[in-house]
C-alpha cells in the first residue's frame, strides 16, 4: 500500500509528564519567566499551560486556563496593560477533576473595538488569599463600524506524521512568527493535534541529521481513553511559543478527523491492531469532551452532547466566519458513485443551518471555513474517498450532491462575498472554481485557499475533480511523502479585508519565507474571477 500522509503515524518513546513540562519550562526555546515563577508560591496553584481567549464578539470572550490542582478561577480585565485603573473581576468557574482541571470564564459588557488586557488568577478554593502567579492575556473586541481593517491567519495540523516540539529548533516557531502579525484571531482548520499519532523521542531525517521530539506518556501511544485525548491537547501546550501566541491572539479551532483517529466516520468500527476500543464512536465523544476542556468553546464545556463544533463567528460588519464540522455528521467513507445522497459530509441539519445563516449574513464577506477540501481529491484506501471529491469529473455523485445543492443556493440567493478557506492536505494552494469549466455549472465562481502544515509532516499536492471546474492558479507542496518541518516549514495564510474599500486580500505565507502568493477580492460580488 503506497505512504500518504494518512498512514505514516509511527510508534513513540515516552517520559512522564511532568519531566516533559520540566524541560520545556527550562529550556531557552520552550521556557515562559512569567510561569516557571509559578513554582516560587509553593503549594498555591499554578496555571503553567497558559491562557487562551475565544469566542470574541463586540461586548463578550471567553477566556481559558488550566491549573496544575484544584482551584478557583478568576478574570480581571483592564484597558492599562499595567493594570493600573479600570480594572473590574469577573468570577470563574471552580477547576476540578471532572474537567482535567481545566476552565473557561465567560467575559460579558465590553467595549466594542478595544483592546482588552486580561489576567488569570487562580485561588485555593479552601483559601481565597492563597493565589498564584497571574497569566496575562490580551484580545481586542470586534468592531462595531466598519471603518476598522479586518487581519486573520489561518492553518491546520499540529504534530502530525510524529513531528513534534524539537527544542533544538526553537520548538513550534512558526506561532512566535504569526503573533508578531498581530492577527485579531487564528482559524485552526482541523487537525488541532493529532491523537492517532504517536511521537518518537528521535527520528531520523534523510540528510543523517536526528529530529528530537520531547515527548510525553500520553503521546507513547494511540489515544483511546479520556485521559489519553486530554495529554494530547496538553502536549502541543509544552511549547512556549503557542503558548504566547494563544495569549495574544483569540483562537476559533475546529476539529477533523485525527482529533480522533485517522479518516473516521460515525459508526465505523476499527480493525487497527494499536486500538483495543474498536467503536469510534466512543473515542469520538471521548475526543469531543477533550476539545471542549482544552479550547474555549463554550458550547462543548463538560462534553456536552448538546453542544455543536458548527458555529458562525461574526466580526463586526465586515466579516462573517462559518465555522464547518465536516465530521460528525458525515456518511462513511465510499467510492462516493451515489446518485443520491441526503447525509453527505455535513448532514442535513448542518447543511440547513448553513444555507439559513449564509443568506441571513449581512457581512461584506463570509468566509466558509471548511476542515476539508472541496475539489482535491482525498483517498481512503484504495477504493473509498475521504472528502467530497471522488476522482469522477463528471455531474456530482455522493458528496458532491450536497456542496452542489449549497453551491446553487449561494447563486440563486445572490449572497456576495463568499470564499472557502481550508487545511487538511499538507500544503499551500489557491483554487478557482468556474461553471464554465465545470461538469455542474449553476453556481457563481468562488475561490478556495489551501494552507498547511502548521507543524506537521509535508506532502505533494493532490490531483483535483473537474465536478465544479477548480483551476489550481498556485500551489507549493513537499516533493516526496512526509517531509519534516526542518526539510519543508511550515505554511499559513493570511486575510485582510480594508476597512475603507472592503477589498479583501488573501496571502499564502510560509514560515521564514514570506509572501508566496498574493490575491485581491472585490466586496459586493456573487461571484469572482
Amino acid at each position: 500500500m503506497p505512504h500518504t500522509r494518512r498512514t505514516l503515524l509511527g510508534g513513540s518513546l515516552a517520559v512522564p509528564l511532568g519531566l516533559a513540562l520540566s524541560t520545556a519550562l527550562a529550556s531557552p526555546a520552550l521556557a515562559s519567566p512569567r510561569r516557571a515563577a509559578a513554582f516560587v508560591r509553593s503549594g498555591r496553584p499554578a496555571a503553567l499551560w497558559g491562557t487562551q481567549s475565544g469566542e470574541v464578539t463586540s461586548h463578550s470572550a471567553a477566556i481559558w486556563t488550566r491549573s496544575d490542582r484544584p482551584a478557583r478561577m478568576y478574570v480581571e480585565t483592564s484597558p492599562s496593560e499595567s493594570f493600573r485603573y479600570g480594572v473590574r473581576r469577573h468570577g470563574g468557574p471552580f477547576l476540578g477533576p471532572a474537567t482535567d482541571h481545566t476552565g473557561t470564564t465567560t467575559l460579558r459588557d465590553l467595549p466594542p473595538g478595544r483592546h482588552i488586557h486580561y489576567r488569570v488568577v487562580l485561588t485555593d478554593p479552601d483559601d481565597p488569599r492563597r493565589s498564584g502567579e497571574p497569566v496575562h492575556g490580551s484580545f481586542r473586541t470586534t468592531p462595531a463600524s466598519r471603518r476598522h481593517d479586518v487581519r486573520f491567519l489561518w492553518s491546520g495540523d499540529l504534530a502530525g506524521q510524529g513531528w513534534g516540539i524539537n527544542p533544538e529548533l526553537g520548538g513550534y516557531r512558526v506561532f512566535d512568527e504569526m503573533r508578531l502579525r498581530d492577527p485579531d484571531f487564528f482559524l485552526f482548520s482541523g487537525d488541532t493535534i493529532y491523537a492517532d499519532g504517536p511521537i518518537k523521542a528521535a527520528v531520523p531525517l534523510p540528510d543523517g541529521r536526528v529530529w528530537h521530539n520531547v515527548t510525553t506518556e500520553e503521546k507513547s501511544k494511540v489515544a483511546e481513553t479520556l485521559d489519553e485525548f486530554r495529554g494530547n491537547f496538553r502536549y502541543n501546550l509544552l511549547d512556549r511559543n503557542l503558548r504566547d501566541f494563544y495569549a495574544q491572539v483569540p483562537v476559533v479551532a475546529q476539529w477533523d478527523d485525527h482529533e480522533v483517529r485517522n479518516n473516521w466516520y460515525p459508526g465505523q468500527l476499527l480493525d487497527d491492531p494499536r486500538y483495543t476500543v474498536k467503536d469510534v464512536d466512543t473515542l469520538a465523544a471521548r475526543a469531543r469532551q477533550a476539545f471542549g476542556e482544552y479550547f474555549p468553546v463554550t458550547d462543548l464545556r463538560g462534553g456536552r452532547t448538546e453542544g455543536r463544533m458548527y458555529r458562525v463567528l461574526r466580526h463586526g460588519p465586515l466579516l462573517d466566519v462559518f465555522v464547518l464540522d465536516m465530521r460528525t455528521y458525515r456518511d462513511a467513507n465510499s467510492p462516493g458513485r451515489q446518485t443520491e445522497d441526503r447525509v453527505g459530509i455535513l448532514g442535513a441539519e448542518q447543511l440547513a443551518w448553513l444555507k439559513r445563516e449564509l443568506s441571513r449574513s449581512r457581512a461584506t464577506w463570509k468566509v466558509i471555513a471548511a476542515d476539508m477540501p472541496l475539489g482535491i481529491v482525498v483517498p481512503d484506501g484504495a477504493v473509498n474517498f475521504e472528502a467530497v471529491a471522488q476522482g469522477d469529473p463528471g455531474a456530482p455523485l455522493g458528496r458532491e450532491l450536497q456542496i452542489a445543492e449549497l453551491l446553487r443556493h449561494i447563486k440563486h440567493q445572490h449572497i456576495t462575498g463568499t470564499l472557502w478557506l481550508t487545511a487538511d492536505v499538507h500544503y499551500t494552494a489557491a483554487n478557482h472554481y468556474a461553471p464554465e469549466r465545470a461538469a455542474f455549472s449553476d453556481f457563481a465562481p468562488f475561490w478556495e485557499f489551501v494552507s498547511g502544515p502548521i507543524g506537521a509532516g509535508g506532502f505533494p499536492a493532490g490531483r483535483l475533480d473537474a465536478t465544479f471546474g477548480p483551476k489550481t492558479e498556485f500551489v507549493q507542496s513537499a516533493p516526496v511523502a512526509n517531509m519534516s518541518p526542518a526539510e519543508n516549514p511550515p505554511y499559513y495564510g493570511e486575510v485582510e479585508i480594508d476597512g475603507g474599500s472592503g477589498e479583501l486580500t488573501v496571502r499564502l505565507r510560509r514560515q521564514g519565507g514570506g509572501v508566496l502568493f498574493t490575491r485581491v477580492l472585490q466586496p459586493g460580488r456573487v461571484g469572482q474571477s
